[in-house]
């Protein structure tokens, strides 16, 4: 009698092939939730934890994981190079408890990266995870282009009406709604992040689309850009033109692209002439050319001012900044015209509206310098992948590259709205390069 019942090894119950299925949809409900970020705060939150609670339920029931090893490392690395520089100058930031509470309440964007990496880990959830963004950066522009003839974005007035049935008021103030001065979108006039926020989201559509024909995406390119130059964010412009330079040089190849180009130009010309808001941001940018130092800090809306306080904490705190968030309270003290009214009204600026200054003046050149050790591993997985695993990775990565693109103006990184965003991204990315189905090329 052999004793081959006895040596063969029982085998760890496994997981089924779509143990993960759950985690897309999270990804999708909390972007599509952007307009109402309460909502979407929530659902990151909960997200996380159902997140956490599956990968050890996982882990002790021994099956299969729902995250691979270079996937689940590589997520971790790129948050602890965010979340590192906020909780170590937190302990002698302007506002220590603040600073505190911040980084504790942070610590929840960890899971959340392994959510968003888990929703890209195959093919079948990263098909549902890219599409599915790219159908809500669809309709998104939709809706915009049709605030742009009709005067009012269908998706923000039906949200608006639900808010007003439930709490008795709008999303929006009637002085927010009478001060608005540009598209708005979905996410309405008072909350003014829609130019940045669809560029980010633009590389899942363009794409998606581009996968289709080369007309597809130049036809979804067009729509796009009108509807940011509409929208009045110069930083968009920037960050969707790094984003239809990576995504087109590979379509199109460089002549085709440079074509392109010129067509975009032309068209939004015709756009900035045709509408009094984009016309007006553009003679606010030709400010810069005269009047010297007010000039230019007229044409960049107030942010010569900021860059200079931000210079100023950078001087005062070089190591660990004043703390994450907490260039609000450091601002009067380090204003260079406490005398002159501010180009952006009353109050102290909130944030630096620059990636490389915020993360000096609030975090100090340690945060710096974590943010760049994060950046060269992100550079280090992209290097060592394979062709087939660059491939699905392209439109997250093209998200997350256009959107910390440094010679640029941003939103605040340290902020719940747009700290979400770019961590989500780079959940995305991770997940996306270094899944289980990808051919890998491990490091030589």
């Amino acid at each position: 009698m052999t004793n081959s019942a006895v040596d063969a090894p029982v085998s760890a119950p496994a997981l089924t092939p779509d143990a993960g299925r759950w985690a897309p949809l999270w990804v999708l409900l909390f972007v599509a939730l952007w307009p109402t970020p309460g909502l979407a705060e929530t659902v990151l939150s909960l997200g996380a934890l159902f997140a956490a609670y599956r990968l050890l339920h996982a882990r002790f029931r021994g099956g299969t994981r729902l995250l691979s090893g270079a996937a689940w490392a590589l997520t971790s690395v790129l948050f602890f190079a965010y979340w590192l520089p906020q909780m170590l100058s937190a302990f002698d930031a302007v506002d220590v408890g603040r600073a505190l509470r911040k980084s504790a309440t942070d610590l929840r964007y960890l899971p959340f990266m392994w959510l968003c990496a888990i929703a890209v880990a195959n093919a079948q959830r990263r098909r549902r995870t890219f599409i599915g963004l790219a159908a809500i950066g669809g309709v998104w522009t939709l809706d915009a282009l049709l605030q742009a003839a009709i005067g009012s974005s269908p998706l923000f007035f039906a949200l608006d009406q639900l808010k007003q049935l439930i709490s008795g008021h709008g999303l929006c103030t009637p002085q927010e709604l009478a001060l608005v001065d540009r598209l708005s979108g979905v996410l309405g006039p008072c909350n003014l992040k829609f130019g940045q926020t669809l560029a980010s989201l633009s590389p899942f559509l363009l794409l998606a689309l581009g996968r289709r024909n080369v007309w597809a995406w130049a036809g979804a390119a067009a729509a796009v850009g009108v509807v940011l130059v509409l929208a009045g964010s110069r930083a968009s412009w920037i960050t969707y033109g790094v984003i239809v330079l990576l995504s087109g040089w590979q379509l199109l190849g460089g002549r085709r692209l440079l074509a392109v180009a010129v067509a975009g130009v032309l068209l939004a010309g015709g756009v900035v002439a045709l509408a009094p808001q984009a016309r007006e941001r553009i003679q606010r940018t030709t400010l810069a050319f005269g009047n010297g130092d007010q000039g230019v800090d007229q044409a960049l809306s107030g942010r010569g001012q900021i860059w200079g306080a931000a210079l100023c904490m950078i001087r005062a705190h070089p190591l660990n900044g004043v703390g994450a968030r907490g260039f609000r309270q450091a601002y009067p003290a380090c204003n260079p015209a406490p005398a002159q009214a501010p180009a952006w009204g009353d109050g102290p600026a909130f944030h630096a509206h620059q990636i490389v200054l915020e993360i000096l003046a609030e975090t100090g050149v340690i945060g710096l310098l974590l943010w760049l050790a994060g950046a060269a591993q992100a550079w280090r997985a992209w290097r060592y992948s394979s062709v087939a695993a660059r491939e699905q990775a392209r439109p997250a990565m093209i998200a997350l590259v256009a959107t910390v693109f440094p010679l640029n103006t941003h939103l605040a990184f340290y902020s719940s709205f747009w700290g979400g965003l770019s961590l989500m991204l780079a959940g995305l990315y991770a997940g996306a390069l270094l899944n289980d189905d990808a051919d890998q090329t491990p490091p030589g």
